[in-house]
């Protein structure tokens, strides 16, 4: 597997390894412990030759995150958004963003994640999203389901099975928006018309809690550290997840459709040949 793609996990896959999935969701969880404690102190940034925003806090998480695979997972590669691709010999792979939503986390924003995803020789095997600011974690293995646990010490044995929710009306689906300032007018005219758009507050918790019917991620497109946790995470929650075009959201344009599934097409038809990003570097950041 590359930094850049993995396949969908295939329809006969087995089950991933449920203590697997517990020491995912402790890296994310100490992940989050160390990233609130350095929000709350205050972190300087300085901006990367992409233009987008890292801390030390970042790169420090990354590189726990890495040691402890180094020690627990040694054969397995590693890809992160700060410390880059670690080839392994397993073909196996976990994918860390130590701090999804820099810019917020720099501006004192509360609306960050700690996200950690898997990979095995089958496709996607888990999935983590650690929101520490509201104490909230989604986990989930494939055949295992999705699991939300609350506070400061989740643990998959006292997690809650969630699903998403059973909306098929497309009109009025409450549908939280992300990067807006990079949606073309045409996209957010589209959506504005049919159903109706909130922010992204919650995002993929939101989603697979039942509380959001959609997700919609367009503008400049995510890292794939950003989307990797995603397909695991949807699909043992009942929804479904791809690109705005209807491709692997891990092999597509890095734009994000999520659904609780019903959904899923009415979205893809209503926005079916629309642009998906538009310019933003005149604006100013």
């Amino acid at each position: 597997m590359t930094s850049a793609s993995a396949v969908p996990a295939a329809p006969d896959a087995p089950a991933a390894d449920p203590e697997l999935l517990a020491f995912a969701v402790r890296l994310a969880a100490e992940a989050g412990r160390m990233s609130a404690r350095a929000f709350h102190e205050g972190a300087d940034h300085r901006l990367k030759a992409d233009g987008t925003e890292v801390t030390d806090a970042d790169v420090a998480i990354e590189e726990w995150v890495r040691a402890e695979l180094g020690r627990h997972a040694p054969d397995d590669g590693v890809y992160g958004e700060e410390c880059g691709e670690s080839a392994g010999t397993s073909g196996r792979r976990w994918i860390i963003d130590p701090i999804n939503g820099t810019k917020s986390f720099t501006h004192r924003v509360p609306l960050f994640s700690n996200d950690i995803a898997y990979e095995d020789e089958y496709g996607p095997a888990v999935g983590v999203l650690n929101h520490p600011m509201s104490g909230q974690l989604v986990a989930a293995g494939r055949g295992l389901g999705c699991l939300l646990m609350l506070g400061p010490d989740p643990d998959p044995a006292t997690g809650r099975r969630t699903r998403v929710n059973d909306r098929s009306e497309l009109g009025g689906a409450r549908t939280q928006m992300h990067n807006t300032a990079g949606w073309p007018a045409e996209l957010l005219a589209a959506l504005h018309e049919k159903v109706f758009l909130v922010p992204n507050l919650g995002s993929t918790v939101d989603l697979v809690t039942g509380r959001a019917d959609a997700l919609v991620i367009a503008g400049p497109p995510m890292g794939y550290e950003d989307v990797a946790p995603m397909p695991v995470i949807v699909s043992e929650a009942g929804g479904r997840v791809s690109d705005l075009g209807g491709t692997s959201v891990l092999t597509g344009d890095m734009s994000v459709l999520a659904t609780n599934g019903r959904l899923h097409d009415g979205f893809l038809e209503l926005m079916a040949g629309l642009p998906r990003s538009r310019d933003v570097s005149a604006l100013g950041r």
